[in-house]
This record gives structure tokens, sequence and C-alpha cells, in this order.
């Protein structure tokens, strides 16, 4: 059994069948970890839903910031829906339901020693079983028939910006959701930056990537995530981003989680229309 962790779709259907076909992926036999970001801006946001769905137990996917946008559009239309024309097809579809139903499922976190599967990052200030807890914590929120429906309505916004443990309520929520699928840059205290998404080292000298921070809480396990187009493939500090750009005309890529990782990645066309 071999287990591939794979970088955000946005909705690049046809350039994850590429890539599967070149690591020959088995789904009777492998699984597929999804940085999430599954949807939007691509052209084939629901096949890839469909796909990765269809798989069943052979593939996992933690939910990512565009994922949750997506659930929020469906649930409060009026206020979003002609923003992303990218969701028409998801919204309209037959099985609309059901791709909802099983998305707003998806977890926060994944964790499979040694490896922990993200979006965005852990918030510096949390050890791992923290980050467990926080994530398990609006996972149960989201998957609740009822408390989801405001939960997505309140999740919107820069603040609070760093983690106490004194929030409560829609502020906290907010901020840990922000942590797991927005989070690049942070200062030396922890304090969330939202505004910049360049590669590190052209951002203002008191910003630090998070996987950078001094004394950072959850350095001890290795932690895949995806989000940072422009960082692009990175290994440092036991974290690994596979964000490779696909969208965008760069690569899409598959990181074989094996004693010894290995790299497998395909150029993406730039012009998908």
């Amino acid at each position: 059994m071999s287990i591939y962790a794979i970088g955000d779709l946005q909705g690049c259907y046809d350039d994850l069948l590429r890539l599967l076909d070149k690591i020959k992926f088995n789904p009777q036999s492998d699984q597929l970890w999804l940085v999430g970001d599954l949807v939007n801006r691509g052209p084939k946001s629901l096949e890839c839903l469909r796909f990765i769905k269809s798989l069943g137990p052979s593939a996992v996917s933690v939910l990512g910031n565009h994922d949750l946008h997506l659930l929020a559009l469906a649930t409060h239309k009026k206020k979003y829906r002609k923003k992303e024309p990218t969701f028409n097809a998801i919204l309209k579809a037959n099985d609309r339901d059901e791709l909802l139903h099983w998305l707003r499922h998806r977890p926060l976190l994944h964790y499979q020693e040694p490896y922990y599967l993200v979006h965005a990052g852990i918030s510096p200030q949390w050890d791992l079983e923290t980050a467990k807890k926080m994530a398990r914590e609006v996972e149960t929120q989201l998957q609740d028939n009822e408390r989801y429906l405001k939960l997505l309505e309140k999740m919107y916004g820069n603040t609070p910006n760093r983690w106490s443990n004194n929030l409560t309520g829609n502020k906290r929520s907010r901020y840990i959701l922000n942590a797991f699928t927005r989070m690049r840059f942070c200062d030396e205290n922890g304090t969330l930056d939202f505004e910049h998404k360049d590669p590190p080292g052209v951002q203002p000298k008191e910003l630090i990537p998070w996987f950078d921070m001094p004394k950072r809480q959850n350095n001890s396990n290795r932690i895949i995530f995806g989000h940072w187009s422009n960082l692009g493939y990175s290994e440092k500090n036991n974290c690994y981003c596979i964000d490779t750009g696909c969208l965008w005309g760069g690569q899409l890529t598959a990181l074989r989680l094996e004693k010894k990782m290995e790299r497998v990645s395909l150029t993406c066309p730039l012009n998908r229309s």
C-alpha cells in the first residue's frame, strides 16, 4: 500500500487524472490524502468533488478555505452566489445535496503517525494534541445539522488574529478555521497576517512563515499542507508544502509518504478555457 499526498486541486480534474495515471494509483491498495481546496476557479470543480467522494476510504481530504466558501455560498446564496461562477455546476447538480453533505463532513485535520495533514497550517501556539482538539471542536459544529448554518455565516473575518484560551463563541471558531485554512505569515507573537501571499523573502520584516516561528509548539511531527501556491514545494522544519500552483499553470504534486518521501509532479496548462 502507498499513500500519496496531493496538492490543491481547485477544480483541475483532468490534471488530477493525469497525475494518478503517472503514479499508477490503485484505489484497491493505495490511498490519496488531499490538502483541501478541491473546488473553485478551475474548470471542473463538480468532477473533482464527485471523483474524490467516489473513492470512499481510498481518499482522505481535509477542508480548505475554498471548500468552506462553497458550503457558505450554498447555505447563504443570496449573499455570495454572484461572486463565484465556477460553483454553478455544483449548485445546479442533481447530487448537489449529497456532495455538500459529504464535503461538510470532511475533517480540518487528519492524523496518521507520523503525519499531520492540514490545508494551511497549524497555529504555532498549539501543540499537536491541542490542534486535534481544536479541529474536532469546529468539525462538530460543521457536522451538526443546525449549528453549521450559523458557523458558516459567522466564519468570515480576520479577527481575532491571535490565539487565546479565553476566546469563545464565534470568535474562537473563526480563529480556528482561519489558522487551519488561511494562515501563511505571523509575527513573533503569533499574530496571524492575512494580507501577504508572496513567498518568504519579500514580506515585511516583522512577518515570519508560520513554520519558521521560534518555539513553535508543533514541530515534533511531519505536517503536510497546501494553500500557499506562491511558496511552491517546500521542505522545512518538518513541514511540507505541496501546493505547487496547478491552477496557475504550475504543477500538480503528489508526495509519496514512505520512509523516504518521493515527490512526483506534472506540469499543468495555464489556459483552462
